[in-house]
């Protein structure tokens, strides 16, 4: 296999060297170096309609699942809007419109 471009899931932040079946798939069945296996399956999020609020929070629940202390997993979980998945959201404000119509 060729070097990935990303260590880290783009959409829950798993490492992806930790990924039993290695990536997530595109549809002719080719490996996605994006995303691992439990968020990309034939070129499709596994879970489309999730925001990054529950993905973080899907994520810290499964990090305290494996045992980790609860600061651990929060930890870890700091940044996951920083993933390419969730930039092309812009954060709305309380209180604030989202300019895109």
């Amino acid at each position: 296999m060729k070097f990935k471009k990303y260590i880290t899931c783009q959409s829950c932040g798993m490492p992806l060297d930790k990924d039993a079946k290695i990536a997530g798939t595109e549809a002719d069945g080719s490996l996605n170096e994006m995303y691992c296996s439990h968020c990309y399956e034939n070129g499709k999020f596994t879970s489309p309609d999730i925001s990054v609020i529950e993905m973080r929070e899907l994520v810290t629940n499964k990090i305290i699942e494996m045992k980790l202390p609860k600061f651990m997993a929060k930890f870890l979980t700091r940044n996951t809007y920083k993933l390419k998945r969730w930039k092309v959201v812009e954060p709305v404000r309380p209180g604030e419109k989202n300019s895109k119509k």
